[in-house]
């Protein structure tokens, strides 16, 4: 007689290797919490980083009591999986909480950290210049290295904006409509 055969429910394109690369530190919550939020769209488990867990219904009506037990079991995979991506220290600090109260907790810890970021980031982006006669490619790549880290800060700068900007770090003698000594 065969063994008996074993049915998995793994979604047909599991995506969670994503949260494997890094796990959560204390310097890459946006990132960390980008692709957390990713997964559990894919997996359709990212509402509950939305509400907390609602009481216990009453079990009149079978519907809503089996939704909440769904809610429930939803978040305790959540909180795990959550966990699982964390380092240690934080994993013991927030090993108690729900997906929920969790993330929360998590946005209000690294929200000033992320501020802060952003505000230096800004910072050298407008006062990068580029020296007469430096590189081009590589000052339009350190530009380009401060839009994308504002973008993963959840503060992109738009495309006209930015494009200003550049310009504007070129030196005098890249300016066309200025006539030159030179001529």
């Amino acid at each position: 007689m065969a063994p008996p055969t074993i049915i998995t429910h793994q979604h047909p394109m599991n995506i969670r290797s994503v949260l494997n690369k890094e796990n959560l530190n204390h310097s890459n919550f946006l990132d960390w919490h980008k692709n957390l939020r990713i997964v559990l769209k894919q997996e359709k488990k990212d509402y509950v980083l939305e509400s907390q867990t609602p009481d216990e219904p009453p079990t009149v009506l079978k519907v809503v009591h089996d939704k909440w037990l769904k809610h429930i079991d939803d978040s305790l995979d959540v909180s795990c999986l959550m966990l699982a991506t964390m380092v240690t220290d934080l994993q013991r600090d927030l090993e108690l909480f729900t997906a929920f109260d969790m993330i929360e907790h998590l946005k209000e810890m690294f929200g000033q950290y992320a501020r802060t970021e952003r505000f230096e980031t800004v910072r050298a982006l407008r006062d990068i210049k580029m020296e007469d006669g430096g590189n081009v490619s590589t000052h339009v790549l350190k530009m380009k290295s401060y839009l994308y880290q504002l973008e993963r800060l959840r503060s992109p700068y738009p495309q006209d904006l930015a494009t200003d900007l550049f310009l504007n770090s070129f030196p005098k003698s890249y300016d066309k409509s200025e006539p030159h000594d030179d001529q």
